[in-house]
């Protein structure tokens, strides 16, 4: 039987993309590839969560030009119920308290982040849509009935046995220490925990109490764990300084033993665990990963830790329970060219899971898997437009940069086409020191080479997740070696015969912003053009709280390992600026910058502009004054990936 609330989904994809058609200009329609709005929409399927007993499951609908709904569908019969819409508000975040009870936050999709006056807030509700509760305010002076705690407030975490009425909540001081609270979603009574007043992070137990916290002065980073018989806290070892790549995290605690990451100097960061009693850590880890650190979360059922997801070169899931394990073989063979994540209830009363299955060249769905019968029911899909046999496939490269360290990538080639001498965009992830992507579908990307591009995406050396070596590589190395893997990135899709070296782009957000401008001051030879939205122009800017959102302890602990310390690296720093390199960019520029971004304001993107403008170079500029760091509307990123597909067209053609 069809679930009533896949039926729902595809009758609103059939309105939009009458809508769609409509709303096209005849001239667009001939193009190559799908329509820009098909990849830049809000998801129609925005998640999904399975209830403790697995009898429900949450659901947040969307529709175009209307408000992300919650839903709750009985897994019985399939029947859904709308227990969470507003007229002014979308649902955003959402999760079980226990099986009766919900909480969620609200957000507004139709406003830029410049116009957003309210917070997310926090909000309790039945399953059946009842006892509606305001836990956190989004704003102050609310109404009687929409007060709660002050919205400095989020949600911090559910306690894992999902059994009780409550759920813990936090606001986070200057200092950025976390004030912990239990907060019952019925009364909206807060009781204070008490513990560390230092502690930036929080575990909580089995038993849904807090047991381990993590504290940093300075440069180091200290663990302590409440001991359940007398309630005492006591530190696990010295502590280690910030950094330290044999330092390890807690994840998870689980009777007396407490779940971590450690990382090492020599290779990648493993799944550990820790003796709670003695203090040590097991000297063979759990679950190890070759050339990849472990970063994922872990798994619990029935009040144990039975899983971890993790990324290799694409996500999945260790079971530690052989059943576990089968049943993932059993998921994995009825949907063989997907990651197929598997959601299992604390306590099953029935045989069903949630499965969230996606590829490369699929956003994704979710379907329930009934373990009796082996069916799959298909709930519903994350971008109902997106058509996987018009996507193309995406492989992870690995190439060698200049000095001989392997630089993974992900190369993404336009579906039909041989690969050969075609024009190519490397484009840049932000951050830098994050991990850039996984193999699933990616807008960007997916865009580009429906436009008949190739796309580089690398993972230069400063990104993590690929080890110790790997992320140490890049300190301090903004627009030196960190840009040289990039260059050496398109030799190589040169040499392989996928790009025509002269027909190259480099383009990015953030940090991958400020690495299109240096790629055009550094390697003339190498791009034909570059575009930056959000980039970092001017480094000095980023020690500057009026100019940047930094916190105190970034700028004054790992920012000047990172990046360079403002005063005794001044030098590089400016020599490594975009705003003053202008006069030795002289292929053409497009800059993007939000005027409510805090995070890289406009002032960076004003600067360069004058800069370029003082060389008579002047740059493509876009400006969308209600944005932030990146764009949250659709009409937005549909105007400026517009924008990008008319810039590359003029430059590297297709």
């Amino acid at each position: 039987m069809r679930s009533a609330i896949a039926w729902l989904v595809r009758w609103r994809t059939a309105v939009a993309a009458a809508a769609l058609l409509a709303a096209v200009a005849p001239g667009v329609l001939a193009q190559a590839g799908p329509a820009a709005a098909v990849f830049f929409q809000n998801p129609a399927f925005a998640g999904a969560r399975l209830s403790p007993t697995g009898r429900y499951v949450a659901v947040a609908i969307g529709a175009p030009g209307g408000r992300t709904k919650l839903l709750v569908v009985t897994v019985r019969d399939r029947s859904a119920k709308v227990v969470g819409s507003f007229t002014d508000a979308d649902v955003g975040s959402f999760e079980w308290v226990n099986d009766d009870r919900l909480v969620f936050s609200l957000t507004d999709w139709q406003v830029g982040v410049g116009d957003r006056f309210f917070g997310p807030g926090l909000f309790a509700i039945s399953r059946d849509g009842g006892d509606f509760q305001t836990l956190i305010e989004r704003a102050p002076d609310q109404p009687r009935h929409l007060r709660g705690l002050d919205r400095r407030y989020r949600l911090h975490s559910v306690p894992p046995a999902r059994d009780g009425d409550a759920v813990f909540v936090a606001f986070r001081r200057e200092d950025q220490s976390l004030r912990l609270g239990r907060l019952d979603t019925v009364t909206g009574k807060l009781a204070p925990v008490t513990g560390p007043t230092d502690a930036i992070h929080w575990i909580i137990d089995e038993r849904g109490e807090p047991r381990v916290a993590v504290s940093r002065g300075d440069r180091r980073v200290k663990v302590r764990y409440r001991d359940p018989a007398g309630g005492e806290w006591r530190a696990l070892g010295e502590g280690w300084e910030l950094l330290d790549p044999n330092g390890f995290w807690p994840l998870a605690v689980d009777g007396s033993t407490l779940f971590v990451r450690r990382g090492s100097s020599t290779g990648a960061a493993a799944l550990s665990r820790l003796d709670l009693e003695s203090g040590t850590v097991e000297p063979q880890p759990l679950l190890s990963l070759k050339d990849y650190d472990f970063a994922g979360t872990l798994i619990r059922n029935g009040g144990r830790i039975v899983g971890a997801r993790y990324t290799t070169d694409a996500p999945g899931t260790a079971w530690f329970d052989a059943s576990l394990a089968e049943l993932q073989r059993k998921v994995d063979a009825l949907l063989p060219r997907t990651v197929n994540l598997l959601s299992i209830p604390q306590r099953p009363e029935t045989d069903s899971v949630l499965v969230h299955s996606f590829s490369d060249v699929d956003p994704g769905r979710f379907l329930l898997y009934e373990r009796d019968s082996g069916r799959l029911t298909e709930l519903g899909a994350v971008m109902s437009g997106v058509r996987p046999e018009q996507m193309a496939p995406v492989e992870m490269v690995r190439y060698a940069a200049r000095d001989g360290l392997p630089i993974p990538a992900y190369l993404t080639v336009p579906r039909g086409r041989a690969g050969k001498k075609l024009p190519l965009v490397v484009l840049v992830h932000g951050g830098p020191n994050l991990r850039g992507m996984a193999w699933s579908w990616d807008p960007e990307a997916q865009f580009l080479a429906s436009r008949g591009y190739a796309v580089l995406q690398p993972e230069f050396r400063g990104s993590t997740g690929f080890g110790w070596r790997h992320f140490k590589a890049g300190w301090k190395q903004w627009g030196k070696a960190m840009q040289d893997d990039l260059a050496d990135g398109v030799r190589w899709a040169v040499a392989q015969g996928i790009a025509d070296p002269a027909r190259v782009c480099i383009a990015g957000g953030s940090y991958g912003g400020y690495a299109a401008m240096m790629g055009l001051a550094n390697d003339p030879d190498v791009y034909r053009c570059g575009l930056s939205w959000a980039g970092v122009s001017d480094l000095e800017l980023l020690y500057d709280g009026i100019w940047s959102d930094a916190t105190e302890a970034a700028r004054l602990y790992s920012m000047p390992l990172l990046l360079g310390h403002p005063e005794q690296d001044a030098q590089q720093l400016r020599a490594t600026s975009p705003v003053h390199q202008a006069a030795r960019i002289k292929a053409p520029l497009l800059l993007a910058y939000g005027g409510a971004d805090r995070r890289v304001p406009l002032e960076h993107g004003a600067r360069m502009r004058a800069a370029l403008e003082q060389q008579q170079r002047a740059p493509e500029w876009i400006t969308y004054t209600e944005e932030g760091h990146g764009w949250s509307l659709v009409k937005n990123r549909v105007d400026f990936w517009g924008r990008v597909e008319r810039f590359l067209e003029r430059h590297i053609g297709r």
